[in-house]
């Protein structure tokens, strides 16, 4: 029919290839304070040094959570992309499975009454949010609650973000404070 030929030609083959996204790229961190999980950009995609700013700020927050604030590391840095030649996917719809299986793996090992996402990479990847999630609660099928908190560095950059973080905190300590159950 007419209509089939008019559809062919307005849709030449080179139409169908999707953009080529190139990978993102960031490093993340899983680490376990008491009964949360932290999934943390590592600004420099580097492991934390103890004298480390970025993480000296993260020990103050775990501090003012209540929360042990020499947090314990939980496998290797989650570094994407995963590999630097090979034509696997490693577009940002695969960097999310990889971070969410990865994280969701952990949370089999030992559950977690709430997950923070510290750093855009962390929101994005494993919560499946932006920017506008900072300080915000979110509920992540197969991840439970979690916490989306801005990047440390941005933090230390920008410390007037910091009365948000803990103004949040504030709301969620509950989460975590242990009770006698």
């Amino acid at each position: 029919s007419p209509v089939t030929k008019a559809v062919a030609a307005e849709a030449p083959a080179p139409v169908v290839k999707a953009p080529v996204v190139p990978p993102p790229r960031f490093a993340l961190q899983l680490l376990r304070a008491g009964r949360c999980l932290l999934l943390v950009e590592l600004p420099t995609g580097e492991r934390f040094q103890t004298r480390d700013p970025a993480y000296m700020l993260l020990k103050d927050m775990l501090r003012a959570a209540g929360l042990p604030d020499s947090p314990q590391i939980v496998g290797d840095p989650v570094r994407w992309p995963l590999l630097v030649r090979g034509n696997m996917d490693q577009g940002p719809e695969a960097a999310r499975d990889f971070v969410q299986g990865f994280v969701s793996a952990r949370l089999e090992d030992e559950p977690c009454v709430c997950l923070w996402l510290i750093g855009l990479p962390a929101v994005r990847f494993a919560g499946e949010a932006d920017a506008e999630a900072f300080n915000r609660e979110l509920q992540i099928e197969g991840l439970g609650p979690a916490w989306a908190i801005p990047g440390l560095e941005l933090l230390m950059e920008e410390p007037q973000r910091k009365a948000a973080v803990w103004q949040a905190m504030r709301r969620l300590m509950a989460r975590w404070k242990t009770t006698d159950e």
